[in-house]
């Protein structure tokens, strides 16, 4: 019986190389029964998120099971009057907002600034008023928040400005996917067309990632139905898939083009590019999908949700480039140089002439001085990591042309920069002794250094839950708030807490706060088990002890990278203003962990697919240096390409508004840019020529015990040229 990997990397692609039409009939047919299924039972992305164990969860359920009527979210609107609120034309204009409000779909309640003590600045210029709603933000029609901004829009005027925030107006400002993608598309089709030579080349990659992104958004928009998915889901998703789904289709591409132009034909060029680079893909991608899917150690489930969304994208493009990319080159494969660019196009033997032989064989006699030079890049680059502070940003940081950055602003210069970050206090009242220290709280609180203020307590009917709001003095993404917090949350366990009294401190403030806490405990022991496993891994499939240690070395210095320029843009403001960063901010506190499972998945990519092709030569030679030069120069067009494919893809991301996109653009392009450019085509080569043969030693007694696992299986073959 044939073993899987033989079915899967032989016999699966001369079946599709003889049989073309019927395996893209048959693809079609899924596809198209999956765009069904979506559009019959998927569901919607929402900002839905729970944090098991933490205190603002335990806020969160109390009121949700007791005091229903604040647990719907709402909408701050916050108003700009010159002049001001006791003219009586801006009067009746408020009392007309406040009617108009009402009658809205989903409000339960507004509440006017007139009736509110304290919703009128000191000026008397600037009034907030609040619009409740019956349900979470995260659960309400996309139709009722599209009324509430086009009301917005309606009623204000030269003299009186209508701005929104609170957690239904950020619902409403979710940017949906579209334009990065096409321009990280456009991207990369010009870098496939100068590495390729030729339009239909480049075109296939492309094909291939597009086949493999449509089925996979449409399984993950029908997960939305019965899983909570980020809004930003589909962005982070399509962001990882168009990558990588380009680089996977581009590695087998290439390889198929240098057994044609060795002479060979069709279904046997298909079957050896399988043979060989459809290992690497499997192996690589499979890499990545557990990464992905390590970050479920974080305990939070949204976070594991949206690494799964990718994981997902990323196994259907895996899926693809190994069963529907070799149907597609046997019938495009004879006219694969067609529409060349000459420009670009190269008829040298990769390993004999042209830009990676030269650079490589530079390496090769300077190992030592590009050793240091690129450690001193990477490391300078990398150092901005150690000043990082993980949090949340607030609307501060949001665009200008953005109504939440307008409201914060209003809200910031007539009540403080802290109402836009209160805290929220739920507390579970047993007796009425409890009641009354409740009822006392307000002025205890107050006093606390850090609070400008705390409101009167509300009681549900039933009178065993309250609810009451901190308002801090400093903004919400201030480390001071942060430490407010903290403060609160200590004073009320040790100083107000009974056993007839539970109190919980929570609201949107403290659940960011206590995401930072929950990644930043977790992101040790993920980077740990998941490098643990990729040393062990590449030591089964290298033979080799110093090649897996140096891999998991390199990838530290990638993600250093991509930590250090976004702690650099986004908390220290260098050149943020290029980028469209509206404001500095912390780092958002689930951003190393998911960077680290991505860019470790792609760096390992990269190595895999240069050190194949490097032990390939030294299986052959016995020659170490020779064998890192010659690997080095066959595989440079192939990362390089793919490098900046994905970098372009990732930095099209910052064109986007929402902050924690352009956040996760910059990060995986700069990282993923310094990976190929600088550690695979300079650090691991002059590394690997320092190590001479020393790179391949394996223990006999490790070699014995671990299995053997082959991920370029190359049969012996003539002397391959790259077009």
């Amino acid at each position: 019986m044939p073993s899987r990997q033989s079915v899967l990397f032989d016999r699966w692609p001369r079946f599709a190389a003889h049989h073309p039409w019927r395996v893209l009939a048959g693809a079609l047919v899924v596809i198209v029964a999956l765009i069904v299924a979506a559009n019959t039972v998927g569901g919607s992305y929402v900002d839905r998120f729970s944090i098991p164990g933490a205190e603002s969860q335990q806020a969160f359920d109390l009121l949700n099971e007791r005091f229903p009527q604040q647990a719907g979210d709402a909408a701050t609107v916050v108003l700009r009057s010159a002049d001001g609120f006791d003219a009586p034309e801006t009067e009746a204009a408020v009392e007309e907002l406040i009617a108009e409000l009402a009658a809205l779909p989903g409000v339960v309640a507004v509440y006017s600034p007139y009736e509110v003590p304290g919703s009128i600045s000191g000026s008397g210029t600037i009034a907030r008023l609040e619009a409740r709603y019956d349900l979470p933000a995260f659960e309400i029609e996309e139709g009722i928040v599209e009324a509430l901004f086009e009301l917005r829009e309606e009623l204000s005027t030269d003299s009186l400005q209508v701005e929104l925030t609170g957690p239904v107006a950020f619902v409403g400002e979710q940017e949906e996917p579209g334009e990065a993608e096409l321009i990280g598309l456009i991207a990369a089709a010009i870098i496939l067309v100068i590495a390729f030579g030729s339009v239909v080349a480049m075109g296939l990659p492309i094909i291939t990632a597009l086949g493999g992104l449509i089925p996979g958004f449409m399984i993950v928009g029908i997960a939305s139905r019965f899983v909570d998915m980020a809004s930003f889901t589909p962005q982070f998703a399509s962001m990882i898939g168009i990558g990588v789904g380009i680089d996977y289709a581009l590695l087998i591409v290439t390889r198929f083009r240098e057994a044609k132009s060795g002479g060979m034909e069709i279904d046997d060029a298909i079957a050896i590019a399988m043979r060989t680079a459809g290992r690497a893909v499997l192996f690589a991608g499979a890499i990545v999908v557990l990464a992905l899917l390590g970050l479920w150690s974080s305990g939070i489930p949204f976070v594991g949700w949206v690494a799964t969304a990718a994981a997902i994208i990323v196994a259907i493009l895996i899926t693809v480039a190994l069963i529907l990319l070799p149907a597609i080159l046997a019938l495009l494969g004879r006219h694969i140089d067609r529409l060349s660019v000459p420009l670009f196009t190269s008829k040298k033997n990769a390993g004999e002439g042209g830009a990676g032989y030269w650079w490589s064989r530079l390496i090769q006699r300077y190992p030592i001085v590009f050793l240091v030079l690129s450690l001193a890049v990477l490391l300078t680059l990398s150092s901005p990591i150690l000043g990082m502070r993980l949090g949340s940003a607030d609307a501060s940081s949001n665009p200008e042309t953005a109504t939440t950055r307008r409201a914060y602003d209003l809200l910031s210069e007539g009540f403080g920069p802290g109402f836009n970050g209160p805290i929220l206090i739920a507390m579970d009242v047993r007796s009425e002794e409890a009641a009354a220290t409740v009822r006392n709280l307000p002025s205890r609180l107050s006093q606390e250094e850090g609070i400008a203020f705390a409101t009167p307590p509300v009681f549900n009917p039933a009178g065993d839950t309250a609810i009451m709001t901190v308002i801090p003095e400093s903004a919400p993404q201030d480390e001071a708030t942060n430490e407010l917090v903290e403060s609160v949350r200590r004073f009320l366990a040790s100083e107000v807490a009974s056993p007839d009294l539970a109190l919980y401190a929570g609201g949107q403030t403290a659940a960011f706060i206590d995401v930072a806490e929950k990644m930043a405990d977790g992101l040790p022991i993920f980077v740990a088990v998941v490098i643990g496993l990729s040393v062990l891994l590449l030591a089964v499939v290298f033979r080799s002890i110093l090649v897996p240690v140096k891999a998991a070395l390199m990838i530290l210095l990638s993600l250093g990278v991509g930590f250090g320029v976004v702690t650099a843009v986004f908390q220290w403001g260098w050149m943020g203003g290029l980028l469209g960063v509206g404001s500095t901010g912390p780092v958002e506190s689930f951003l190393p962990m998911m960077l680290f499972a991505i860019i470790f998945g792609l760096s390992m990519d990269y190595e895999v697919f240069l050190l194949t092709r490097v032990q390939e030569e030294y299986l052959g030679s016995r020659q170490p240096s020779a064998a890192v030069q010659r690997g080095q120069a066959i595989t440079f067009r192939v990362i390089i390409a793919a490098g900046l494919i994905m970098s372009s893809v990732f930095l099209s991301f910052t064109l986007v508004d929402t902050r924690v996109i352009k956040e996760f653009g910059y990060g995986l392009g700069i990282a993923i840019l310094a990976d190929a450019l600088i550690v695979r085509m300079v650090l691991v080569p002059a590394l690997m020529h320092l190590f001479g043969n020393a790179a391949w030693w394996f223990p006999s007694w490790l070699d014995r015990r671990l299995p053997s696992i082959s991920v370029d299986a190359a049969p012996d073959k003539p002397e391959l040229e790259l077009p």
